[in-house]
């Protein structure tokens, strides 16, 4: 007989995924008002730390907004950039995460390719200083979650399309969310960080010696092995 760990959800993020159903189901709308943070905790019988611990959370992710006097509003989507479409979407959508690591292997493998075509001297020396960044980062232990969306970031500035970089602008917070939930479960396993840190390397030496097509397909390499470990991961942490 085999028993699985059970792996415990603090408090605060029990009420974040209650709220975001909540939205998810159209039980909830923009500039409706949410229960102030004793009454919610009375229902919810949890102490009004983890409400307003829940509140917090979504207010950075622009979810709800907290209006002093007035009480905690759901956020009215209309109007907003790119960033907060694409941070609400993230909230309120099941497979967000997955469609995130479709649309950057649309984006990003052209992008690669086009930096090996145009990329100066300048702009390698930013690209091999994140990548530098992101070995000692692994070295240390830690994620290298920003030097990696860094590096990605570098090589789009590279390709030299400034409408390829706004987008980039746009989506770089919902991008770094995206790799760091990436990093912390591909992180599980022991040679996982010195594998990406290699994907990376062969990325940029594609890049550095113009080789369109092998830098195409190294971004695309890369990209695609972290959503199949990633799917991997997830399918067994529900097993």
């Amino acid at each position: 007989m085999e028993f699985k760990p059970i792996k415990a959800k603090k408090v605060y993020e029990e009420i974040v995924e209650q709220i975001k159903g909540m939205i998810t189901r159209g039980e909830l709308h923009p500039d409706d008002k949410l229960l102030p943070e004793r009454e919610l905790a009375e229902r919810l019988q949890v102490g009004r730390s983890a409400v307003r611990e829940a509140y917090r959370a979504l207010e950075a992710l622009g979810v709800i907004e907290i209006r002093p006097g007035e009480g905690t509003f759901v956020c009215e989507i209309g109007n907003k950039p790119m960033a907060d479409i694409m941070t609400w979407a993230v909230v309120t959508g099941k497979n967000t995460l997955f469609e995130l690591l479709e649309l950057r292997k649309i984006i990003e493998t052209e992008v690669a390719a086009l930096a090996a075509i145009r990329r100066t001297e300048e702009d390698l020396i930013i690209i091999r200083t994140w990548l530098d960044c992101m070995k000692a980062d692994i070295e240390k232990g830690n994620l290298g979650d920003v030097s990696d969306m860094k590096f990605h970031y570098a090589i789009t500035n590279a390709a030299h399309n400034s409408l390829l970089s706004r987008l980039m602008d746009s989506i770089s917070e919902t991008m770094q969310t995206e790799m760091k939930v990436v990093r912390e479960n591909l992180y599980q396993t022991a040679a996982t960080p010195e594998i990406l840190y290699g994907q990376h390397a062969t990325i940029y030496e594609a890049i550095a010696k113009g080789n369109e097509q092998t830098a195409r397909s190294a971004m695309l390499h890369h990209l695609s092995q972290a959503e199949k470990e990633l799917a991997e991961r997830i399918l067994l942490s529900k097993q």
